[in-house]
């Protein structure tokens, strides 16, 4: 009996070691991590000249921040998504603690969840999530110490605020 019960107790937790590694939603299906690139920002001497070079011999439709790619989302093509692409001013603090001289962002899904995750994995998670009209964000650090912006969209608040501010996406 007390082999049976100590044989259980190794089931269950084992059990739940594997329940608590591979979180899942609410609703039971598995925690969705990355999916998408949300932006690519980068160091430039001058970010105002690089954005015209972009726009003049690339096609890029760009706005003061750089550009906006429109694209169809995959999991439902009535849904937009968009990719930012960003030069920014190479003195910029924006990347630390990174040395690096860019930052990519990645779209997810369930931001709290994600960060739950990536914490109990000892992830350094640099800041708090910070929630805005058009989204989620929160900032880690890789294995090689590259800053990465994680981004849970609210796509059409997004496209909205681009509209307001007269911007127009690269399509």
């Amino acid at each position: 009996m007390k082999r049976a019960l100590f044989v259980g107790s190794i089931l269950l937790a084992f059990g739940m070691g594997y329940a608590f590694n591979n979180l899942t939603h609410p609703i039971g299906t598995p925690l969705k991590r990355v999916t998408g690139i949300g932006g690519v920002f980068f160091k430039s001497k001058d970010p105002k000249k690089l954005r015209a070079w972009y726009a003049e011999h690339l096609g890029l439709t760009t706005n003061s921040y750089g550009a906006v790619f429109e694209w169809y989302q995959g999991g439902d093509s009535t849904k937009k998504g968009f990719t930012q692409w960003s030069p920014f001013k190479e003195n910029t603090t924006y990347f630390a603690p990174s040395d690096k001289d860019f930052m990519i962002n990645y779209r997810v899904e369930n931001m709290e969840l994600l960060v739950d995750a990536l914490k109990k994995e000892g992830v350094t998670v640099l800041d708090t999530i910070e929630s805005f009209d058009y989204g989620k964000f929160v900032h880690v650090m890789d294995i090689e110490g590259n800053k990465i912006e994680l981004w849970q969209p609210n796509d059409a608040v997004y496209e909205k605020m681009g509209k307001d501010m007269g911007a127009k996406t690269t399509k």
